[in-house]
């Protein structure tokens, strides 16, 4: 199914499952629809039931890639030398594991670029040799060698990484034919959502898990791939075709949210890219207001006029902050539109920005909290013995590692057996144990001590901050250490208001962390990258900074690259539901120079139904006369209520 932008795609998912339990009288337990978020699936499982009914949904399997990877993973561990309670870790614990294999010389941006390589090796299905034969300059090749060593030391941890979650799985099926033939046979029909998304792995693993059956429904829009800097193949929409040659196509392609105006504006932009399917979007939504390009001078003067606009436009039709949205291309272009919403005193909320419990030093803290409160939890002491520095390092937790999984056993548990000193030498093997000493005598006060005394004391028993102060700048460590702070005086609060331990608190910790969520009923204005803003749609949107080097960006004018950002730009054009309006600059300050700008070809490409605002007439008033204005708008506001 070709599913363009606003057209319904997942009442449509939504309504074939229900098709293939009623019609086609397929078992609930043998369908999974898969996407690439939790919230994607949670939402798709609601409406399920509410077609089907809790009874008939029930053994349905709804998930992402990464989570049906899992489940694949635990069932059939057996098979991969793997026990079933191996640890799954996330970015943060692989960094501290390349940060480890390159040695501590190595700079973090270094670390990151081969963490990125290696990734996306994994996703185009190469492994340690393959990758070493593909590499082409000194990163690749300084990545290749650390792949391999990376590779042996999840082995010896007993764990994988996220992409392990969907490349494992697919060496597991081809190598093993009666493991691929149950799987098969327990999964008849697959829905795929977000297709275009997919790549290289996820599609081997989608056409496994389908066979020669060829039972299943692929819904994606080409014209909103813009993933492929994460592995994201756009190719597999157009290999589909060759490798299933009775495959229907359903293009989708009537939009229910936005106005005639803004889908002509972006079907015009879309077509200057080479399409895999043709498809044009319509609406019965009316043609809408007029797309309007306004052009400021600089970057302060944009902010302040996209903000004082969208308080008059609240004002004009007495709509929500939450109908609003301020969209740009680069993290860095929120700062002064951040400013001045907060000068004028407009809610805003930002999406896609990082949060509090997944700072590194919550979460260095929280790893602490995991052992305190599961010494078996392998990911969580791994980042404990090495944070900070212990004199442990990655040849001692490799080799317990050995032995831990010999044993199939945890490592906490191993390093307390007596057949670890065969393992480990003496010293290395007192170190391990003196952590572990420390882990079990926190974990007893930790049930019956307060929460804060006793997150107190272990923080200044490992030397934290000062740790802290030595690894990082001093503004940066201040910041931290603040923090760290905040976190274990709202971790004390809510141990005295609740009346639990710190083991209580921490054996929920899942559920703390969603209390930093912001609440998306929140009546805010929505600030958001174009990438964080798919999926979204929006009443009136603000599309910020639509300028050559910027959208599309300067590093990425090569062809396919440059397709892509159309891509980008045509995501931000349809998450408008009524009005669209974008700006522009006509200079802005790069460090302490500044560079003049031209207009994004892509407004060019949105065709001649635009309205262009004159920067002299529109955009430029006097100072105090601004301010007057902004006075008088402000007071019609307050009386208004």
């Amino acid at each position: 199914m070709l599913a363009g932008a606003g057209s319904g795609k997942t009442g449509v998912i939504t309504h074939k499952i229900a098709y293939l339990v009623r019609e086609c009288g397929i078992n609930a337990q043998n369908i999974a629809a898969i996407t690439f978020t939790n919230k994607a699936a949670r939402e798709m499982h609601e409406r399920v039931e509410k077609v089907l009914g809790s009874s008939a949904a029930d053994g349905l399997t709804i998930s992402t890639f990464h989570s049906l990877g899992a489940r694949l993973l635990r069932q059939e561990a057996k098979h991969i030398g793997l026990k079933p309670g191996f640890s799954i870790l996330d970015a943060a614990d692989t960094t501290a594991l390349f940060q480890d294999i390159l040695g501590s010389t190595a700079d973090k941006g270094h670390v990151r670029a081969v963490q990125t390589r290696i990734s996306l090796w994994k996703n185009a299905l190469l492994d340690p040799e393959a990758a070493a034969r593909a590499a082409e300059n000194e990163l690749e090749h300084a990545a290749a060698k650390c792949y391999s060593e990376y590779q042996r030391t999840l082995q010896a941890y007993q764990a994988v990484d996220f992409d392990d979650l969907i490349r494992v799985p697919v060496m597991l099926f081809e190598q093993n034919p009666d493991v691929l033939s149950r799987w098969q046979n327990r999964l008849r029909h697959l829905l795929v959502d977000e297709y275009q998304d997919t790549n290289t792995c996820q599609y081997r693993l989608m056409k496994l898990l389908a066979g020669p059956r060829a039972s299943f429904t692929a819904v994606g829009d080409d014209d909103q791939s813009i993933y492929a800097w994460r592995g994201a193949d756009i190719e597999n929409i157009r290999a589909l075709q060759t490798d299933y040659p009775n495959l229907k196509v359903i293009k989708l392609e009537q939009n229910y949210r936005s106005t005639t105006r803004i889908l002509q504006a972006a079907n015009s932009l879309i077509a200057h890219n080479p399409k895999v399917f043709d498809k044009r979007l319509w609406s019965d939504n009316g043609h809408g207001a007029e797309i309007t390009v306004t052009v400021c001078r600089d970057g302060d003067q944009e902010a302040e006029w996209v903000a004082t606009r969208l308080l008059t436009h609240k004002f004009e039709h007495r709509g929500k902050w939450s109908h609003y949205a301020i969209l740009y291309r680069g993290n860095h272009q929120a700062r002064a539109i951040e400013q001045q919403l907060r000068n004028q005193r407009i809610p805003y909320q930002i999406s896609g920005g990082q949060s509090f419990f997944e700072r590194s030093e919550i979460k260095d803290v929280i790893s602490y909290l995991r052992l305190l409160a599961n010494s078996d939890e392998d990911p969580a002491f791994i980042r404990s013995i090495t944070t900070p520095r212990r004199g442990i390092g990655g040849a001692t937790l490799e080799a317990l590692g050995t032995y831990a999984g010999q044993r199939h056993i945890s490592l906490f548990a191993a390093a307390c057996e007596a057949g670890a000193e065969q393992h480990l030498s003496a010293k290395a093997l007192g170190a391990v144990r003196e952590f572990c000493d420390f882990i079990n005598r926190m974990e007893w006060r930790a049930q019956k001590e307060p929460a804060s005394v006793v997150l107190n004391d272990l923080l200044r028993a490992i030397g934290y901050e000062t740790w802290l102060f030595e690894n990082a700048e001093p503004r940066e460590a201040e910041t931290k250490w603040a923090n760290v702070q905040d976190f274990v005086g709202w971790l004390g609060r809510k141990g005295d208001e609740e009346g639990k331990s710190l083991i209580e608190l921490t054996q929920t910790i899942a559920l703390i962390t969603m209390l930093d969520k912001q609440d998306q009923d929140q009546d805010a204005v929505q600030l958001a990258t174009l990438h964080a803003s798919k999926g979204l749609e929006f009443h009136h949107v603000f599309l910020v900074g639509v300028e050559e080097g910027m959208l599309p960006h300067r590093e990425s004018l090569d062809p396919v690259k440059l397709e892509e950002e159309r891509r980008l730009m045509y995501v931000g054009i349809t998450r408008a539901r009524n009005s669209l309006t974008l700006t522009h600059c006509e200079k802005r300050k790069q460090g302490k120079e500044w560079r003049d700008c031209e207009p994004s070809r892509f407004i060019g490409e949105m065709g001649s139904d635009i309205k262009l605002n004159n920067p002299r007439t529109t955009t430029t008033v006097g100072a105090e006369e601004g301010k007057a204005r902004l006075a008088r708008l402000k007071e019609m506001l307050a009386s208004k209520g």
